[in-house]
């Protein structure tokens, strides 16, 4: 694949994408995540085809092959998906139900392939059980004191501050930080692409 782009600004996505070695640039998706999707596997399938397609708009010019890598990650509980807090206190209420208690968390990806003028799509999710220890309020308003929930699905960061109370996970551990990488790699071999 002669051109390979991440649609996402995520650092996190962008850092594991790197370890597979493959060679891409970042056009940050610009469109609206909107879906009236309650299920989060589907919902994350759309926005990234959404986010995928966006970006596919902005490189129209392309004339050689071209890769573009879409993904959205949710958490979700009781069947509830729980978005970035809007505020601390909508952290703290979050944080309070999953502490103790496991919950899922599911990232989309969409490949999106152009050859020949031709955008092909190719769109999968990954689901990643975490259970977390049972954590004090003290404990949870320290950890929103840092800022570092504000920006995540969840209310957390598994790969920063909250990850010392997580009493395991079931299922791959990249996808809960933003990008199931083993998982991309193999669908990338199903639709030809090896790195």
């Amino acid at each position: 694949m002669e051109k390979i782009v991440l649609a996402s600004g995520s650092p996190r996505r962008k850092e594991l994408l790197a370890r597979t070695g493959l060679k891409f640039s970042v056009v940050v998706s610009d469109g609206e995540e909107k879906t009236d999707l309650t299920d989060p596997a589907e919902m994350v399938e759309k926005l990234s085809f959404d986010k995928a397609m966006a970006v596919a708009g902005k490189l129209l010019q392309e004339s050689e092959p071209c890769l573009i890598i879409g993904a959205d990650t949710v958490v979700a509980f009781e069947g509830k998906i729980l978005g970035k807090p809007v505020d601390e206190k909508d952290a703290l209420d979050t944080l309070s139900r999953l502490q103790g208690k496991a919950h899922q968390v599911y990232t989309g990806v969409t490949l999106l392939v152009k050859k020949k003028d031709t955008w092909k799509p190719h769109t999968f999710s990954e689901k990643t059980d975490v259970q977390f220890y049972p954590v004090s309020k003290e404990e949870l308003m320290e950890y929103i004191s840092t800022g570092e929930p504000m920006d995540k699905a969840g209310s957390y960061g598994i790969q920063g501050k909250f990850g010392i109370y997580v009493k395991g996970i079931c299922g791959d551990y990249n996808n809960v930080v933003g990008l199931p990488v083993g998982r991309l790699v193999y669908e990338l071999k199903k639709i030809g692409i090896t790195i």
